[in-house]
């Protein structure tokens, strides 16, 4: 069967307004969570990190895997209209959410399709739920909300008003981020950027750590 529902994110309609979106619960199959959960790497400050900079292993490794297939890549294709054949692919992961994590922001232009997995437990705080917004500044002017509950999907197409963030919160959160980007020549400088702010945060505290709304 695999990790990835495919059938519910084929059948999940895509959202336009403001901007291409989508939002799926369960899209990573419960009866995975205890694998994966047991290959999460032990992530203690906030920031993104590239897979070379922890250890991915068995159930992480596989899904990952299976996202950076062609099914889901297919699948992705045929619900934004686009072709993503020739486009290379990154991906970080999470362990952590500081304080300031969660200002508002949109991606960079590097960026075509951002693939937000979550594989946290059911969440019960306030913060830390991710909110696809209308504008720039006003977090409460939301069209779509995604509370990070294990196997949550969020994927939209970045664009220059293609705003979100969350509200503040301190404490684990474990997110996986799949871009697909403009070329390979992007991919290494985000690997690159992404093992340098890890070098950074091994010497620093966690208040250092970058921003970001994932």
């Amino acid at each position: 069967m695999g990790f990835l529902d495919i059938d519910s994110l084929e059948a999940t309609p895509l959202n336009h307004d403001p901007f291409d979106y989508l939002v799926l619960q369960r899209f990573v199959r419960p009866e995975t969570r205890p694998a994966i959960a047991e290959a999460y790497p032990a992530i203690a400050k906030p920031g993104s990190f590239d897979l070379a900079d922890v250890e991915v292993k068995g159930a992480l490794a596989d899904l990952i895997e299976e996202l950076n297939g062609s099914a889901f890549r297919t699948a992705i294709e045929a619900k934004f209209g686009i072709d993503l054949a020739d486009k290379a692919t990154t991906f970080t992961v999470r362990g952590m959410c500081g304080e300031r994590d969660g200002d508002i922001h949109t991606d960079s232009k590097s960026k075509i399709i951002t693939v937000l997995i979550y594989l946290n437990d059911d969440w019960a705080p306030d913060g830390g739920r991710l909110r696809l917004l209308r504008n720039d500044h006003d977090l409460e002017d939301y069209v779509a909300e995604a509370p990070p509950d294990f196997g949550a999907l969020v994927a939209f197409r970045r664009a220059d008003n293609s705003w979100h963030g969350h509200k503040r919160f301190i404490g684990p959160r474990r997110v996986l981020q799949m871009n697909w980007v403009t070329s390979e020549g992007v991919a290494q400088w985000q690997k690159l950027r992404h093992r340098l702010s890890a070098a950074v945060k091994r010497l620093s505290t966690p208040k250092t750590a970058s921003a970001g709304a994932a």
